[in-house]
Protein backbone atom coordinates (compact mmCIF):
# COMPACT_ATOMS: atom_id res chain seq x y z
CA UNK A 1 0.00 0.00 0.00
CA UNK A 2 1.57 3.79 -1.13
CA UNK A 3 0.94 6.16 1.98
CA UNK A 4 0.56 9.61 0.74
CA UNK A 5 0.53 12.90 2.57
CA UNK A 6 -0.81 15.66 1.43
CA UNK A 7 0.38 19.08 3.20
CA UNK A 8 -2.62 21.82 2.00
CA UNK A 9 -5.12 24.29 3.21
CA UNK A 10 -7.59 23.93 0.93
CA UNK A 11 -10.62 22.53 2.86
CA UNK A 12 -12.27 20.20 -0.07
CA UNK A 13 -10.99 20.30 -3.75
CA UNK A 14 -7.65 19.58 -3.34
CA UNK A 15 -7.86 16.57 -0.79
CA UNK A 16 -11.06 15.39 -3.28
CA UNK A 17 -9.02 15.14 -6.09
CA UNK A 18 -5.78 13.41 -4.66
CA UNK A 19 -8.17 11.13 -2.82
CA UNK A 20 -10.09 10.59 -5.84
CA UNK A 21 -6.71 10.03 -7.84
CA UNK A 22 -5.15 7.62 -4.93
CA UNK A 23 -8.09 5.59 -4.01
CA UNK A 24 -8.23 3.40 -0.78
CA UNK A 25 -7.30 0.25 -0.61
CA UNK A 26 -3.86 0.34 -2.77
CA UNK A 27 -3.04 3.54 -1.29
CA UNK A 28 -3.72 5.47 2.19
CA UNK A 29 -4.17 9.48 1.83
CA UNK A 30 -3.10 11.68 4.81
CA UNK A 31 -4.32 15.71 4.71
CA UNK A 32 -2.66 17.77 7.19
CA UNK A 33 -4.01 21.57 6.88
CA UNK A 34 -0.13 23.19 8.40
CA UNK A 35 3.44 22.88 7.85
CA UNK A 36 3.64 21.97 11.55
CA UNK A 37 0.75 19.01 11.18
CA UNK A 38 2.96 18.27 8.87
CA UNK A 39 5.74 18.06 10.26
CA UNK A 40 4.07 16.08 12.93
CA UNK A 41 3.04 13.38 10.36
CA UNK A 42 5.94 13.06 8.55
CA UNK A 43 8.18 12.27 12.53
CA UNK A 44 5.70 10.30 13.61
CA UNK A 45 4.66 7.92 10.10
CA UNK A 46 6.42 8.88 7.26
CA UNK A 47 4.56 8.70 4.36
CA UNK A 48 6.50 7.16 0.86
CA UNK A 49 5.58 10.46 -1.43
CA UNK A 50 4.59 13.94 0.22
CA UNK A 51 2.61 16.52 -2.11
CA UNK A 52 3.31 19.65 -0.57
CA UNK A 53 1.23 23.15 -1.07
CA UNK A 54 4.17 26.15 -1.54
CA UNK A 55 1.11 28.47 0.88
CA UNK A 56 0.42 27.20 4.36
CA UNK A 57 -0.99 29.37 6.58
CA UNK A 58 1.39 29.11 9.55
CA UNK A 59 4.52 28.99 7.65
CA UNK A 60 6.03 28.75 3.52
CA UNK A 61 6.34 25.74 1.65
CA UNK A 62 10.10 26.01 1.23
CA UNK A 63 10.55 26.12 5.34
CA UNK A 64 8.17 23.32 5.72
CA UNK A 65 10.87 21.42 3.10
CA UNK A 66 13.50 22.17 5.31
CA UNK A 67 11.64 20.30 7.56
CA UNK A 68 10.92 17.61 5.83
CA UNK A 69 14.30 17.22 4.53
CA UNK A 70 16.05 17.40 8.12
CA UNK A 71 13.74 14.54 9.15
CA UNK A 72 14.15 12.48 5.83
CA UNK A 73 15.81 13.78 2.78
CA UNK A 74 14.92 10.54 0.34
CA UNK A 75 10.98 11.15 0.73
CA UNK A 76 10.28 12.43 -2.74
CA UNK A 77 8.25 15.65 -1.93
CA UNK A 78 6.13 17.11 -4.98
CA UNK A 79 5.09 20.90 -4.83
CA UNK A 80 1.76 22.16 -5.43
CA UNK A 81 1.86 25.74 -6.87
CA UNK A 82 -0.18 28.60 -8.22
CA UNK A 83 1.28 29.24 -11.73
CA UNK A 84 2.62 32.67 -10.09
CA UNK A 85 4.88 31.09 -7.49
CA UNK A 86 6.50 28.82 -10.54
CA UNK A 87 9.88 30.15 -9.33
CA UNK A 88 9.41 29.50 -5.80
CA UNK A 89 9.19 25.81 -7.08
CA UNK A 90 11.83 26.00 -8.96
CA UNK A 91 14.14 26.79 -6.16
CA UNK A 92 12.32 24.15 -4.33
CA UNK A 93 13.79 21.91 -7.38
CA UNK A 94 17.30 23.23 -6.89
CA UNK A 95 16.96 21.90 -3.91
CA UNK A 96 16.00 18.39 -4.11
CA UNK A 97 12.70 18.52 -4.95
CA UNK A 98 11.06 15.79 -6.90
CA UNK A 99 8.88 17.77 -9.23
CA UNK A 100 6.42 20.35 -9.16
CA UNK A 101 2.31 20.34 -10.21
CA UNK A 102 0.30 23.29 -11.01
CA UNK A 103 -2.97 24.35 -9.87
CA UNK A 104 -5.70 22.85 -10.96
CA UNK A 105 -4.49 19.64 -10.98
CA UNK A 106 -4.26 17.89 -13.65
CA UNK A 107 -5.42 14.41 -12.40
CA UNK A 108 -3.49 12.16 -15.13
CA UNK A 109 -0.59 14.12 -14.43
CA UNK A 110 -0.79 13.88 -11.05
CA UNK A 111 -0.91 9.90 -10.87
CA UNK A 112 2.29 10.03 -13.37
CA UNK A 113 4.35 12.27 -11.13
CA UNK A 114 3.08 10.25 -7.82
CA UNK A 115 4.08 7.29 -9.37
CA UNK A 116 7.66 8.21 -10.51
CA UNK A 117 8.45 9.27 -7.09
CA UNK A 118 6.83 6.16 -5.45
CA UNK A 119 9.40 4.51 -7.65
CA UNK A 120 12.16 6.21 -6.90
CA UNK A 121 11.04 6.51 -3.31
CA UNK A 122 11.04 2.94 -2.97
CA UNK A 123 14.82 2.38 -4.86
CA UNK A 124 16.21 4.50 -1.67
CA UNK A 125 14.15 2.99 1.13
CA UNK A 126 13.84 -0.51 -0.09
CA UNK A 127 17.18 -2.50 1.30
CA UNK A 128 19.11 -3.95 -0.65
CA UNK A 129 20.00 -7.12 1.56
CA UNK A 130 22.93 -8.91 0.85
CA UNK A 131 22.81 -12.50 1.87
CA UNK A 132 24.37 -15.88 1.11
CA UNK A 133 21.72 -18.30 1.82
CA UNK A 134 17.83 -18.40 0.25
CA UNK A 135 16.47 -17.30 4.13
CA UNK A 136 16.43 -13.51 3.12
CA UNK A 137 12.96 -12.93 2.30
CA UNK A 138 12.65 -9.48 1.15
CA UNK A 139 12.15 -8.05 -2.25
CA UNK A 140 15.10 -6.96 -3.83
CA UNK A 141 17.63 -9.72 -1.80
CA UNK A 142 21.03 -10.18 -2.96
CA UNK A 143 21.24 -13.90 -3.48
CA UNK A 144 24.79 -15.47 -3.42
CA UNK A 145 27.18 -17.85 -1.97
CA UNK A 146 29.16 -18.61 -5.07
CA UNK A 147 33.29 -18.22 -5.01
CA UNK A 148 32.30 -15.53 -7.28
CA UNK A 149 29.74 -13.18 -5.81
CA UNK A 150 31.30 -13.33 -2.12
CA UNK A 151 34.27 -11.22 -4.19
CA UNK A 152 30.91 -9.04 -5.23
CA UNK A 153 30.06 -8.26 -1.33
CA UNK A 154 33.70 -7.96 -0.56
CA UNK A 155 33.65 -5.38 -3.23
CA UNK A 156 30.61 -3.81 -1.80
CA UNK A 157 32.28 -3.44 1.20
CA UNK A 158 35.30 -2.14 0.21
CA UNK A 159 33.93 0.65 -2.13
CA UNK A 160 30.44 1.25 -0.08
CA UNK A 161 32.61 3.83 2.44
CA UNK A 162 34.64 5.62 -0.53
CA UNK A 163 33.40 8.62 -1.54
CA UNK A 164 34.52 7.26 -5.43
CA UNK A 165 33.01 6.78 -8.91
CA UNK A 166 32.04 3.14 -9.17
CA UNK A 167 31.62 1.24 -12.24
CA UNK A 168 29.21 -1.95 -12.38
CA UNK A 169 29.95 -4.65 -15.32
CA UNK A 170 27.75 -7.44 -16.09
CA UNK A 171 25.29 -9.23 -18.65
CA UNK A 172 21.47 -8.23 -18.68
CA UNK A 173 19.48 -9.06 -15.99
CA UNK A 174 22.33 -9.99 -13.40
CA UNK A 175 21.14 -7.47 -10.88
CA UNK A 176 23.59 -4.30 -11.59
CA UNK A 177 21.06 -1.90 -10.06
CA UNK A 178 20.74 -3.76 -6.70
CA UNK A 179 24.62 -4.05 -6.17
CA UNK A 180 24.19 -0.13 -7.09
CA UNK A 181 21.60 0.06 -4.60
CA UNK A 182 23.81 -1.94 -2.02
CA UNK A 183 26.60 0.67 -2.64
CA UNK A 184 24.30 3.61 -1.78
CA UNK A 185 23.08 2.06 1.65
CA UNK A 186 26.49 1.57 2.90
CA UNK A 187 27.83 4.42 2.43
CA UNK A 188 27.82 8.23 4.21
CA UNK A 189 25.29 9.51 1.73
CA UNK A 190 22.99 6.59 3.03
CA UNK A 191 20.24 9.34 3.98
CA UNK A 192 20.35 11.37 0.70
CA UNK A 193 18.81 10.60 -2.03
CA UNK A 194 19.48 8.02 -4.59
CA UNK A 195 18.28 8.18 -8.46
CA UNK A 196 18.54 5.73 -11.31
CA UNK A 197 18.40 6.50 -15.17
CA UNK A 198 18.57 4.14 -17.95
CA UNK A 199 20.68 5.84 -20.43
CA UNK A 200 19.66 3.36 -23.33
CA UNK A 201 16.17 3.91 -22.30
CA UNK A 202 15.56 7.90 -22.87
CA UNK A 203 15.98 9.13 -26.00
CA UNK A 204 19.19 10.98 -27.04
CA UNK A 205 17.95 14.62 -27.56
CA UNK A 206 16.16 14.17 -24.11
CA UNK A 207 18.81 12.89 -21.88
CA UNK A 208 20.72 15.93 -21.31
CA UNK A 209 17.81 17.50 -20.41
CA UNK A 210 17.03 14.71 -17.95
CA UNK A 211 20.84 14.68 -16.45
CA UNK A 212 21.00 18.74 -16.71
CA UNK A 213 17.91 20.17 -16.87
CA UNK A 214 16.81 23.18 -19.50
CA UNK A 215 16.44 27.06 -18.99
CA UNK A 216 13.39 28.02 -20.82
CA UNK A 217 13.27 28.36 -24.44
CA UNK A 218 16.43 26.31 -24.87
CA UNK A 219 14.31 24.20 -27.61
CA UNK A 220 10.32 23.57 -28.76
CA UNK A 221 8.68 23.06 -26.32
CA UNK A 222 11.08 23.95 -23.44
CA UNK A 223 7.81 26.15 -22.04
CA UNK A 224 9.80 26.59 -18.39
CA UNK A 225 13.43 26.08 -16.44
CA UNK A 226 13.59 22.79 -15.71
CA UNK A 227 16.17 21.58 -13.39
CA UNK A 228 18.55 18.12 -14.25
CA UNK A 229 19.02 14.99 -12.20
CA UNK A 230 22.41 15.75 -11.24
CA UNK A 231 21.24 19.09 -9.72
CA UNK A 232 17.96 17.86 -7.97
CA UNK A 233 19.99 15.15 -6.59
CA UNK A 234 23.01 17.45 -4.97
CA UNK A 235 24.49 15.38 -1.43
CA UNK A 236 22.86 11.81 -3.14
CA UNK A 237 23.66 9.10 -5.10
CA UNK A 238 23.22 8.71 -9.23
CA UNK A 239 23.23 5.61 -10.72
CA UNK A 240 23.58 6.02 -14.63
CA UNK A 241 22.62 2.08 -16.10
CA UNK A 242 23.85 1.52 -19.31
CA UNK A 243 26.15 3.85 -19.34
CA UNK A 244 27.98 2.21 -22.78
CA UNK A 245 24.72 3.75 -24.67
CA UNK A 246 25.26 7.04 -23.41
CA UNK A 247 26.45 9.42 -27.18
CA UNK A 248 29.42 11.01 -27.44
CA UNK A 249 28.26 14.76 -27.10
CA UNK A 250 26.85 13.72 -23.68
CA UNK A 251 30.03 11.82 -22.64
CA UNK A 252 31.95 15.25 -22.63
CA UNK A 253 29.71 16.82 -20.11
CA UNK A 254 29.03 13.81 -17.29
CA UNK A 255 33.29 13.80 -17.81
CA UNK A 256 33.26 17.62 -16.87
CA UNK A 257 30.81 16.92 -13.88
CA UNK A 258 33.25 13.98 -12.95
CA UNK A 259 36.51 16.45 -12.42
CA UNK A 260 34.59 19.90 -11.89
CA UNK A 261 31.05 18.79 -10.09
CA UNK A 262 29.89 21.63 -12.35
CA UNK A 263 27.32 21.77 -15.53
CA UNK A 264 25.48 23.98 -17.12
CA UNK A 265 21.86 23.84 -18.21
CA UNK A 266 20.83 23.05 -21.65
CA UNK A 267 20.81 26.50 -23.26
CA UNK A 268 22.23 28.28 -20.27
CA UNK A 269 25.67 30.00 -19.57
CA UNK A 270 24.67 29.85 -15.22
CA UNK A 271 27.89 27.26 -14.02
CA UNK A 272 25.49 24.78 -11.88
CA UNK A 273 27.53 23.48 -8.74
CA UNK A 274 26.51 20.20 -7.39
CA UNK A 275 28.13 16.74 -5.33
CA UNK A 276 27.11 14.13 -6.50
CA UNK A 277 28.45 10.11 -6.25
CA UNK A 278 28.08 8.42 -9.41
CA UNK A 279 28.01 4.43 -10.04
CA UNK A 280 27.94 3.74 -13.60
CA UNK A 281 26.42 0.04 -14.89
CA UNK A 282 27.59 -1.17 -18.34
CA UNK A 283 26.53 -4.63 -20.20
CA UNK A 284 28.76 -3.55 -22.85
CA UNK A 285 32.94 -3.84 -23.02
CA UNK A 286 33.92 -0.27 -22.62
CA UNK A 287 37.28 -0.55 -22.83
CA UNK A 288 36.51 -2.32 -26.78
CA UNK A 289 33.93 0.34 -27.47
CA UNK A 290 37.04 3.28 -26.30
CA UNK A 291 39.30 1.50 -28.79
CA UNK A 292 36.43 1.84 -31.58
CA UNK A 293 36.24 5.22 -30.90
CA UNK A 294 32.74 4.89 -29.48
CA UNK A 295 33.27 5.42 -26.12
CA UNK A 296 35.32 8.65 -24.73
CA UNK A 297 38.76 6.43 -23.56
CA UNK A 298 39.38 9.68 -21.09
CA UNK A 299 35.84 9.26 -19.06
CA UNK A 300 36.30 5.20 -19.47
CA UNK A 301 39.55 5.43 -17.30
CA UNK A 302 37.32 7.71 -14.56
CA UNK A 303 34.34 5.14 -14.56
CA UNK A 304 37.09 2.62 -13.83
CA UNK A 305 38.28 3.86 -10.50
CA UNK A 306 36.76 0.93 -8.94
CA UNK A 307 35.10 -1.81 -11.37
CA UNK A 308 32.72 -4.84 -9.70
CA UNK A 309 32.27 -7.51 -12.24
CA UNK A 310 29.15 -9.38 -11.31
CA UNK A 311 29.29 -13.00 -12.98
CA UNK A 312 26.45 -14.34 -15.41
CA UNK A 313 24.05 -16.87 -14.04
CA UNK A 314 25.63 -19.54 -15.74
CA UNK A 315 28.30 -19.37 -14.08
CA UNK A 316 27.42 -19.40 -10.44
CA UNK A 317 27.04 -23.18 -10.07
CA UNK A 318 24.70 -24.01 -6.90
CA UNK A 319 23.41 -20.37 -6.44
CA UNK A 320 20.81 -21.73 -9.16
CA UNK A 321 19.31 -24.08 -6.78
CA UNK A 322 18.87 -21.66 -3.75
CA UNK A 323 17.50 -18.63 -6.31
CA UNK A 324 15.11 -21.38 -7.56
CA UNK A 325 13.73 -22.12 -4.06
CA UNK A 326 13.85 -18.37 -3.19
CA UNK A 327 11.84 -17.30 -6.41
CA UNK A 328 9.72 -20.16 -5.99
CA UNK A 329 8.86 -19.32 -2.13
CA UNK A 330 8.05 -15.55 -3.09
CA UNK A 331 5.73 -16.15 -6.40
CA UNK A 332 4.42 -18.59 -4.70
CA UNK A 333 3.00 -16.55 -2.12
CA UNK A 334 2.28 -13.77 -4.69
CA UNK A 335 0.20 -15.58 -6.73
CA UNK A 336 -1.79 -17.54 -4.32
CA UNK A 337 -0.02 -20.97 -5.33
CA UNK A 338 0.70 -23.46 -3.13
CA UNK A 339 3.81 -25.36 -4.10
CA UNK A 340 6.24 -26.10 -1.84
CA UNK A 341 8.96 -28.11 -3.68
CA UNK A 342 10.11 -28.44 -7.10
CA UNK A 343 10.65 -32.15 -8.86
CA UNK A 344 14.15 -33.45 -9.60
CA UNK A 345 13.39 -33.78 -13.50
CA UNK A 346 12.40 -29.90 -13.64
CA UNK A 347 15.61 -28.62 -11.51
CA UNK A 348 17.57 -30.83 -13.85
CA UNK A 349 15.90 -28.54 -17.29
CA UNK A 350 16.72 -25.65 -15.34
CA UNK A 351 19.88 -26.18 -14.75
CA UNK A 352 21.04 -27.37 -18.37
CA UNK A 353 20.10 -23.88 -19.67
CA UNK A 354 22.29 -21.31 -20.37
CA UNK A 355 20.17 -18.50 -18.84
CA UNK A 356 20.88 -15.90 -21.30
CA UNK A 357 18.87 -13.33 -19.88
CA UNK A 358 19.90 -14.49 -16.02
CA UNK A 359 17.88 -13.92 -12.99
CA UNK A 360 15.81 -11.61 -14.64
CA UNK A 361 15.10 -14.53 -17.01
CA UNK A 362 15.18 -16.75 -14.25
CA UNK A 363 12.07 -15.00 -12.25
CA UNK A 364 10.43 -14.90 -15.36
CA UNK A 365 10.66 -18.43 -15.54
CA UNK A 366 9.62 -19.23 -12.30
CA UNK A 367 6.04 -16.67 -13.01
CA UNK A 368 5.25 -18.64 -15.80
CA UNK A 369 5.60 -22.31 -14.29
CA UNK A 370 3.75 -21.42 -11.55
CA UNK A 371 0.75 -20.29 -13.00
CA UNK A 372 0.36 -23.28 -15.18
CA UNK A 373 1.17 -25.39 -11.77
CA UNK A 374 -1.44 -27.07 -9.70
CA UNK A 375 -0.35 -29.20 -6.49
CA UNK A 376 2.36 -29.07 -4.05
CA UNK A 377 5.28 -29.92 -6.36
CA UNK A 378 6.77 -27.83 -9.87
CA UNK A 379 6.87 -30.37 -12.24
CA UNK A 380 9.15 -30.45 -15.60
CA UNK A 381 5.92 -29.81 -17.65
CA UNK A 382 4.77 -26.92 -15.54
CA UNK A 383 7.52 -25.35 -17.14
CA UNK A 384 7.25 -22.79 -20.34
CA UNK A 385 9.72 -23.74 -23.34
CA UNK A 386 12.70 -21.19 -22.84
CA UNK A 387 13.11 -18.49 -25.00
CA UNK A 388 15.59 -18.79 -27.87
CA UNK A 389 15.33 -15.50 -29.52
CA UNK A 390 17.92 -12.52 -29.17
CA UNK A 391 17.63 -8.50 -29.48
CA UNK A 392 19.08 -8.91 -32.87
CA UNK A 393 16.74 -10.90 -34.20
CA UNK A 394 19.74 -13.68 -34.70
CA UNK A 395 20.28 -16.78 -33.04
CA UNK A 396 22.23 -16.25 -29.74
CA UNK A 397 25.74 -16.82 -28.66
CA UNK A 398 25.02 -18.58 -25.75
CA UNK A 399 22.90 -21.13 -28.47
CA UNK A 400 25.91 -21.71 -29.69
CA UNK A 401 27.62 -21.96 -25.91
CA UNK A 402 25.41 -24.19 -25.13
CA UNK A 403 25.11 -26.99 -28.05
CA UNK A 404 29.36 -26.72 -27.01
CA UNK A 405 29.26 -27.16 -23.69
CA UNK A 406 26.27 -30.11 -24.30
CA UNK A 407 28.99 -31.69 -26.63
CA UNK A 408 32.38 -31.09 -24.16
CA UNK A 409 30.15 -32.94 -21.67
CA UNK A 410 29.15 -35.93 -23.23
CA UNK A 411 32.68 -36.55 -24.36
CA UNK A 412 33.10 -39.71 -21.88
CA UNK A 413 34.37 -42.96 -22.67
CA UNK A 414 30.89 -44.46 -22.06
CA UNK A 415 29.26 -42.23 -24.47
CA UNK A 416 28.40 -44.37 -27.76
CA UNK A 417 25.75 -42.28 -29.61
CA UNK A 418 26.81 -38.59 -29.53
CA UNK A 419 26.16 -37.77 -33.16
CA UNK A 420 22.16 -38.95 -32.46
CA UNK A 421 22.24 -37.11 -29.33
CA UNK A 422 23.43 -33.96 -30.41
CA UNK A 423 21.07 -33.83 -33.54
CA UNK A 424 18.23 -34.04 -31.08
CA UNK A 425 20.16 -31.35 -29.16
CA UNK A 426 19.63 -29.28 -32.04
CA UNK A 427 16.13 -30.34 -32.68
CA UNK A 428 14.95 -29.28 -29.31
CA UNK A 429 16.49 -25.94 -30.32
CA UNK A 430 15.23 -25.71 -33.78
CA UNK A 431 11.78 -26.88 -32.94
CA UNK A 432 10.93 -24.48 -29.80
CA UNK A 433 12.43 -21.54 -32.43
CA UNK A 434 9.99 -22.52 -34.97
CA UNK A 435 6.97 -22.95 -32.81
CA UNK A 436 8.23 -19.66 -30.71
CA UNK A 437 7.13 -17.79 -34.32
CA UNK A 438 4.01 -19.87 -35.35
CA UNK A 439 2.65 -18.80 -31.85
CA UNK A 440 2.00 -23.18 -30.97
CA UNK A 441 1.01 -23.68 -34.42
CA UNK A 442 1.69 -27.20 -34.95
CA UNK A 443 0.20 -27.11 -38.56
CA UNK A 444 2.24 -24.01 -39.81
CA UNK A 445 5.57 -25.05 -37.91
CA UNK A 446 5.41 -28.47 -40.02
CA UNK A 447 4.92 -26.33 -43.25
CA UNK A 448 7.96 -24.26 -42.29
CA UNK A 449 10.05 -26.77 -41.32
CA UNK A 450 9.12 -29.24 -44.77
CA UNK A 451 7.51 -32.31 -42.86
CA UNK A 452 4.57 -34.07 -42.59
CA UNK A 453 2.53 -32.95 -39.33
CA UNK A 454 2.53 -36.43 -37.84
CA UNK A 455 6.46 -36.33 -37.75
CA UNK A 456 6.70 -32.88 -36.35
CA UNK A 457 4.39 -34.66 -33.51
CA UNK A 458 6.50 -37.58 -32.84
CA UNK A 459 9.65 -35.37 -32.50
CA UNK A 460 8.03 -33.47 -30.29
CA UNK A 461 7.13 -36.21 -28.68
CA UNK A 462 10.34 -38.04 -28.26
CA UNK A 463 11.79 -34.75 -27.21
CA UNK A 464 9.48 -34.00 -24.39
CA UNK A 465 8.39 -30.90 -25.69
CA UNK A 466 4.69 -29.73 -25.29
CA UNK A 467 3.01 -27.17 -26.30
CA UNK A 468 1.52 -25.02 -24.10
CA UNK A 469 -0.86 -23.02 -26.12
CA UNK A 470 -3.64 -24.15 -27.97
CA UNK A 471 -4.39 -22.65 -31.29
CA UNK A 472 -6.68 -22.85 -34.39
CA UNK A 473 -4.55 -24.39 -37.18
CA UNK A 474 -5.26 -23.29 -40.72
CA UNK A 475 -7.80 -25.77 -41.33
CA UNK A 476 -10.20 -25.58 -38.96
CA UNK A 477 -8.83 -28.36 -37.30
CA UNK A 478 -6.84 -28.34 -33.28
CA UNK A 479 -3.59 -27.80 -33.77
Amino acid sequence: MAHLLLIDDDPGLIPEQVHNAFPAPSHRVEVAATGAAGLNLVRSDPPDVILLDLRLPDQSGLEVYHGIRKADARIPVIFVTMAKTADTAIEAMKQGAFDYLFKPLDLRQVRRVVGAALEVGQRMRAPAVVTETSDADVDGAILGGCAAMREVYKAIGRVAGQDVTVLICGETGTGKELIARAIYQHSSRAKAPFMALNCAAIPENLLESELFGHEKGAFTGADRRRIGKFEQCTGGTILLDEIGDMPLTLQAKILRLLQEQSFERVGGNETVRTDVRLIAATHRDLKALSAEGKFRPDLYYRLTVFTIHLPPLRERGEDLSMLVQHYLRRCSRELGRDVQEIAPEAMERLRSYSWPGNIRELQSVVKQALLQAHGSVLLASFLPEFSTSSPEGTAPASANLELETFIRQRLQPDTHDLYSEAHGHVDRFLLTCVLEYTGGSQHKAARLLGMARQTLRLKLRDLGLHVTQSVEADDGNEA
